[in-house]
């Protein structure tokens, strides 16, 4: 016995090699078949040439699926029971792999397959290796195409079978990721006729979405795009992506005229190599060598995958063979065991199957293993196969020239280190550079959006219809004409319509008022109405409209009158509550000086009518500076010093302001409210057509006292009339109307108040309609982008009118003033404060006395109005009144009679009691 196993041994290290039976499952007369053929004989040859020292060699087993699903599982079950096979490569398909696997997972034989469908899971089916990558991988790259472009919606047109049903869920989910809708799901089946295909694709072309996503094989989607070009589906503004299946056998697709022009797609990346361009070489030599007379020459994707698998399975069964030597060398008569029992002759072919010896040991090995081949890092976890990054092509004739690419770390670039984000510029459908919107109204005449638009003589700045006779086309100008283009042009898709002025059958007057118009939308009439069209709620009940685009209310307009005529001119400066406290500060100034001087100061003492006058020129003789009265009192001096400082700013500020007013023309309107017109009886007019009439009847005006304009020039001539002549004596209108009119006419009218608010101009579709919010949103954008470039393309004229002459420049307010006003408050009412504590306490003995109060009040009011001059001026400036060699010093005293007792050795009255008439002691000294 050890002999023996040492002779085995011997042969297994020497010369022999064991076979491996490795089944195989291709279309063999279709061109990948043919293909995958090659692939695999040249990749066993090429393995076992480098790798000579290898103890086991693959043994290829072919078999026809012919193109058909139950030949597919008869053949895998002729390779399990009949070869015993220790792995199938193929299906090349996934409707045809989904029961192959189930017989790899019944059997314990892998399957490995390039089946791309997502609902067959290597997670779900332990026997099942995906040797390609997973179809849902390349949604990711799709999805980001789209939100590059930012195209809102999509239509989805896949294969019916196993292949394309799979993708559906995950292509939704990928797309409501990005925020882009699948608009609709059109499933085509393989065996569908042409004129199938055809009827598909007119309802389609129906549709108003213009991105279409196509996943299906070959040989579908050459017959489908050439249909789609058939029908004009190729044309300018659609948008065309296949998935990686078409991609990567554009070699396959009979479109040699041009039926796939524009198309874009994307692929899994495989790096250039030299091997790769080598093998590419033999690869030709040999397919041409079996297949002389096929002219299909080229080498894809999963050709170079399918030769990287089988140097992965031939390695794997290598690990296992020297993991396992004595159970490989026993290989070869019965793989198999059944776990079945025939009864009679009822045991099928799937009981004869049975399971598989060694698959267990073989599956962990091609479950999990990494190396660098063809197609580059060749990389399967958990029997699935990884793709990291991808191309973006666009298909041109019968090539494709690269625009971009995807990975996970760089999402789009236009190079695969990332140097810049986004794609190099793309060839679309009908050979168009632009880029494609993504969605428009169909293109026939019948289905074009047809927009009504107001006639109308005047106010052409906003919107004005112009016949061509030449092209019998209206043309259309104005501020709201070029906002609505630009809205439209910011729709995330195409939109196709034209101009219908609302008119009458002569075509040359206006069919009616606005009201009118927008009745005639909601009755289908048309598709959309734009213009100066303003949103009011009755409005509103009948059509849907869209956001704002302009300044909304209504105002008044009335004529100016200058004020430089006014003989009161010079009381305009300051404004009445003005004028009233600086007279009360100077009325409170004045008595404050008074009351600090009239015991120390003869020019503030006298009879009441001479010191009451005093007061009053005093204070005012300040504004000045015209005072000549000499202050005795400190508390005087802080009080005028501060009064002096606040009349020199209110004299500043009144020259500066009455300067202004005299020099520059002051406009003020000849009205201030509607209810002044209103109860004098007189005209107003308004906008021929504007709902503006409604609002005046409804404010109380009569039929009689309203007139419509058609143009800015009759807005000027009525109101220069006035009501007395026949004219107006206000126009009402809208505020954009309003700051036109007022811009071009300057200084000769003015906008009053209030201001009643409305909702401003905005386009008016049927309600319901699914443009509206589109529409909003676009006028949202170009609202913060373009409005302002419009409104200066169509209103700089006019605007540039010099408005500063006509400001209607109010008088000087007391707020303004309040900080010094109240400096001078403050300082008077301190020092008052000051002084009539001192003035208590001087006299705290009367206040302290027991007499009445009465008697206090009136003791402490003769008190105050004693003159004390001239003692407060020898304490003030004693030298005065001492040794004057030239002239006797006079001394004059004013004491109560009570004093004297104390100053003078005598008393005329006892302490305590009532005081005398003053009594004068002259006292004269000579030297």
């Amino acid at each position: 016995m050890l002999i023996l196993v040492m002779l085995l041994l011997y042969g297994v290290n020497g010369k022999t090699k064991i076979e491996v039976r490795i089944g195989v499952i291709l279309d063999m007369d279709s061109s990948t078949g043919k293909m995958s053929n090659t692939c695999i004989s040249m990749a066993i040859r090429d393995f076992y040439r480098k790798h000579g020292h290898c103890t086991t060699v693959i043994r290829p087993y072919f078999r026809d699926s012919k193109k058909d699903d139950v030949q597919a599982a008869s053949a895998a079950i002729d390779l399990l029971k009949n070869i015993q096979v220790m792995a199938i490569l193929g299906p090349m398909t996934s409707s045809q792999a989904d029961f192959v696997i189930q017989l790899g997972n019944r059997t314990e034989v892998p399957i490995i397959s390039p089946a791309t469908s997502p609902s067959l899971s290597p997670n779900d089916n332990d026997y099942f290796i995906r040797a390609a990558s997973d179809s849902t991988s390349q949604l990711k790259p799709i999805a980001d195409v789209i939100k590059h472009f930012k195209w809102s919606e999509v239509v989805f047109v896949y294969e019916d079978g196993e292949y394309g049903r799979g993708l559906v869920p995950y292509l939704s989910e990928a797309m409501r990721a990005i925020g882009t809708k699948v608009m609709c799901q059109t499933v085509i089946y393989p065996s569908v006729t042409d004129d199938r295909i055809l009827a598909e694709l007119y309802k389609l072309k129906t549709m108003q979405t213009r991105v279409f996503v196509v996943h299906a094989l070959p040989d579908l989607a050459s017959r489908f795009f050439k249909k789609v070009k058939e029908v004009g589906m190729m044309e300018e503004g659609y948008v065309w992506i296949v998935t990686e299946g078409v991609t990567s056998r554009l070699h396959y697709l009979d479109h040699k005229e041009d039926s796939m022009q524009g198309v874009l797609g994307v692929k899994s990346y495989i790096p250039k190599s030299n091997e790769l361009i080598d093998f590419g070489r033999r690869w030709k030599r040999e397919f041409r060598s079996r297949y002389p007379e096929d002219d299909v020459t080229e080498l894809d994707i999963s050709g170079i995958r399918l030769y990287d698998t089988v140097f992965g399975l031939a390695v794997a069964l290598e690990k296992m063979s020297l993991q396992n030597r004595r159970l490989l060398v026993t290989y070869g008569d019965s793989q198999f065991s059944s776990s079945f029992k025939q009864k009679g002759n009822s045991m099928t072919d799937f009981d004869a199957i049975g399971t598989i010896k060694r698959g267990t040991r073989l599956l962990p090995l091609i479950r999990n293993f990494r190396f660098d081949g063809l197609s580059g890092d060749f990389h399967v976890i958990n029997g699935q196969l990884r793709s990291s990054a991808y191309q973006i092509v666009n298909i041109i004739g019968n090539g494709e020239k690269l625009i971009g690419f995807w990975s996970p770390e760089n999402d789009i670039s236009k190079t695969l280190s990332n140097e810049s984000k986004g794609l190099k510029p793309v060839t679309w459908p009908g050979d168009s550079h632009v880029i494609p919107k993504g969605w428009e109204i169909p293109a026939s005449n019948k289905n074009r959006l047809k927009v009504g638009v107001p006639a109308k003589g005047g106010f052409d700045q906003f919107i004005n219809a112009k016949f061509d006779p030449e092209t019998s086309q209206v043309i259309m100008t104005g501020f709201c004409v070029d906002v609505f283009n630009a809205v439209i042009d910011a729709l995330p898709y195409a939109l196709k319509y034209e101009f219908k002025p609302f008119v009458t059958l002569d075509g040359k007057t206006p069919a009616g008022s606005y009201n009118d118009l927008v009745f005639n939308l909601s009755k289908g009439g048309y598709d959309a109405v734009i213009g100066d069209i303003t949103i009011l709620t009755d409005r509103s009940d009948n059509v849907s409209f869209t956001l704002p685009y302009t300044e909304a209310g209504v105002s008044l307009i009335v004529p100016n009158k200058d004020e430089r005529k006014s003989a009161w001119i010079f009381m305009k400066p300051l404004e009445n509550k003005l004028w009233i406290t600086t007279g009360a500060f100077f009325i409170y100034t004045g008595f404050v000086i008074w009351v600090f001087e009239h015991r120390v100061n003869k020019e503030f003492r006298g009879p009441a009518h001479k010191q009451v006058g005093m007061l009053l020129w005093f204070s005012f003789s300040t504004l000045v500076y015209a005072h000549r009265e000499k202050l005795i009192s400190n508390l005087s001096r802080f009080v005028v010093i501060v009064w002096v400082f606040v009349v020199l700013v209110l004299t500043s500020s009144y020259t500066a302001s009455l300067t202004s007013m005299l020099t520059v023309q002051q406009l003020r309107p000849r009205y201030t409210d509607i209810n002044e017109i209103q109860r004098n009886g007189e005209s107003v007019g308004y906008q021929e057509g504007s709902f503006v009439r409604d609002m005046l009847i409804r404010m109380g005006f009569n039929d009689s006292q309203l007139k419509n304009y058609s143009t800015f020039e009759q807005y000027d001539e009525g109101l220069k009339l006035g009501s007395q002549n026949g004219g107006v004596s206000a126009i009402m209108d809208e505020l954009p109307y309003i700051r036109v009119f007022l811009a071009k006419y300057c200084t000769n009218y003015t906008m009053i108040g209030p201001t009643y608010k409305t909702a401003g101009f905005g386009f008016a579709f049927p309600i319901g309609s699914p443009l509206v919010h589109d529409v909003s949103r676009a006028v949202l954008q170009v609202t913060e982008k373009q409005l302002m470039n419009i409104t200066n393309h169509w209103f700089k004229e006019e605007a540039s009118c010099d408005q500063g002459a006509k400001a209607n420049s109010d008088g000087l307010g007391l707020d303004s003033f309040k900080g010094v006003f109240l400096i001078s408050g403050l300082s008077s009412t301190s020092a008052l404060l000051i002084f009539f504590f001192m003035f208590l306490y001087q006299n705290r003995e009367t206040l302290v006395s027991q007499d009445p109060v009465s008697q206090k009040v009136a003791v402490i009011a003769k008190t105050f109005d004693v003159y004390k001059g001239d003692d407060e001026s020898r304490k003030s400036n004693p030298e005065e009144f001492n040794n004057n060699n030239n002239s006797p010093a006079i001394s004059v005293f004013h004491q109560e009679a009570g004093d004297f007792s104390h100053d003078e050795g005598f008393s005329t009255t006892e302490p305590g009691s009532p005081a005398h008439d003053t009594i004068q002691v002259v006292e004269i000294t000579t030297n």
